[in-house]
């Protein structure tokens, strides 16, 4: 297995292939410094937007994979949206920032991001053949779909691989865009079954048309969130500070892959900020080396991510899928919605933003509370956190749980959801990470990425330190060399030159 993807071409003739699929299919690729700096994206290519709906197969959509569209998904802002959680819904005075993976374009979710580099760091060293090869993407359900949709842009087969156990949305979504039936391939199990997939990846990695893009060990993820979710991250806190005194005190984010994480690392060098990681409490991986079942949509579980830069995270917390299922429920329904409104009197308009929030969203806040409490931070301590994606993929789930626990669900329930849910959170299942903890938690990976999935132990030990990571931070201007000398190739060098000259203004 190789995990470490070097920017370097290793094969001029699959290169050469896919430079002449994206001529044919007319696909610019923006750069990365592009997408975390979205002004810097050319008059051209923004323009050329106004006609692309957001959820459309189109290789526009590709200039609008980044945190910066407006709450039409559409348009460009100069901020991040976000939401603002105050003291009177979360019970600390510290204050919530929620960056809105909802608004990037053709899954609604922020995992299209790590989809998109991925498949561009493989086409633009020769590494994946857009003609005659399948991308396989391994997934809890929305990185799957950000891979099908970039591959249907780029006009090449895209496999799903996720278990079978994930929400009915997903499934429909998934359906309407793959090429072919067999390209959705389901796995035993439900979000806590990663090996189950890699068993599957495993067993299409033996045919030389399949190519594994793994999100859980590629570093392009890294790269991408590094980059693109720390800027938006800093930028969104900024916005709200403005002026003001303030710190960009914590970063909380499920791991999940491991990718949206990384954003902790570019803030922690520019700001100090602590990190914190966040898994379901019934499947308690980092916690207690545990393991189990749990319906937090989109966090996966059971193993540590090989791109989890462990040794530079802070804080884990864990969080009940009770409480974020619950969550799911109260501002989902019209009931819960009525009492958030008249019996804790929160704004109307904040309670229908949660639109924009899904389950792991939930878990994220919850986890930015307990954070809060741990650590006694005040009104001038900012937490950032993530909403993956929307409540609209969770329809099903929130029918299920609501059928499941209520005869009929009302006021009272609702109540007892706020109370339970975020009135009486606790500093329980918070663990502040030692030298020592982090070394355990790092260890545990051995078993999943050098017994079972074959990495050397230098190239898992590596990983340990510092220079390493802040090394693939590093080669970021050299993938967007890549990509700008790859569209050169395929448009002309003219091309080229406008493209760094508006990156450079």
């Amino acid at each position: 297995m190789s995990s470490v993807i070097n920017p370097e071409i290793v094969d001029s003739k699959q290169r050469a292939r896919a430079i002449a699929r994206v001529r044919e299919r007319g696909v610019v690729m923006p750069t990365f410094s592009q997408l975390a700096n979205p002004s810097s994206i050319p008059a051209a290519a923004s323009k050329a937007l106004a006609d692309v709906a957001p959820d459309e197969p189109h290789a526009g959509n590709l200039w609008r994979v980044h945190w910066y569209n407006g709450a039409d998904r559409a348009s460009r802002i100069d901020v991040p949206g976000y939401l603002v959680l105050p003291e009177s819904l979360t019970g600390v005075k510290a204050p919530i920032v929620v960056l809105l993976g909802r608004r990037f374009p053709m899954i609604g979710a922020h995992k299209v991001l790590p989809a998109y580099s991925a498949l561009a760091t493989q086409l633009v060293t020769g590494r994946f053949d857009p003609e005659h090869q399948k991308a396989i993407w391994p997934s809890t359900g929305n990185y799957c779909r950000g891979g099908v949709s970039v591959s249907r842009v780029l006009g090449c087969r895209g496999v799903a691989v996720l278990p079978e156990g994930m929400s009915r949305e997903r499934f429909e979504w998934l359906e309407k865009w793959v090429a072919h039936p067999d390209d959705i391939v389901r796995t035993p199990g439900t979000e806590s079954n990663v090996k189950e997939i890699y068993d599957k990846c495993a067993e299409l990695d033996r045919d030389p048309q399949n190519v594994i893009l793994n999100q859980f060990s590629a570093f392009s993820n890294y790269i991408i969130h590094y980059a693109c979710t720390g800027s938006a991250a800093e930028q969104a806190f900024l916005a709200f500070k403005g002026a003001g005194q303030g710190r960009l005190a914590a970063f909380v984010s499920a791991t999940g892959s491991a990718g949206t994480i990384a954003a902790g690392d570019y803030l922690k060098k520019r700001h100090g900020t602590q990190i914190a990681a966040v898994e379901a409490l019934e499947c308690p991986t980092m916690l207690n080396n545990g393991y189990g079942e749990h319906n937090i949509q989109g966090i996966g579980d059971k193993h540590i991510p090989f791109i989890h830069n462990v040794m530079n995270t802070d804080v884990v917390i864990g969080v009940s899928d009770r409480v974020s299922d619950g969550l799911n429920l109260l501002f989902g329904s019209d009931v819960g919605r009525k009492y958030l409104q008249k019996r804790q009197n929160l704004d109307a308009g904040l309670i229908a933003a949660f639109a924009d929030v899904g389950i792991s969203g939930f878990a994220n806040i919850v986890a930015s509370i307990k954070l809060a409490k741990q650590l006694h931070y005040g009104p001038d301590d900012v937490i950032v956190t993530v909403a993956t994606d929307s409540s609209s993929l969770y329809d099903s789930e929130r029918d299920s749980y609501r059928a499941k626990h209520f005869a009929s669900f009302d006021e009272v329930n609702a109540g007892e959801i706020f109370g339970s849910c975020l009135g009486s959170v606790a500093t329980d299942n918070v663990m502040e990470l030692t030298d020592q903890l982090r070394r355990q938690v790092f260890n545990l990976g051995y078993y999943t990425w050098v017994e079972q999935q074959g990495v050397s132990v230098e190239d898992f030990e590596r990983r340990r330190h510092q220079l390493f990571w802040s090394g693939l931070a590093d080669s970021l201007p050299e993938w967007d060399r890549l990509i700008e000398d790859f569209n050169a190739e395929a448009f002309g060098p003219q091309h080229k030159a406008e493209m760094a000259g508006k990156a450079r203004s």
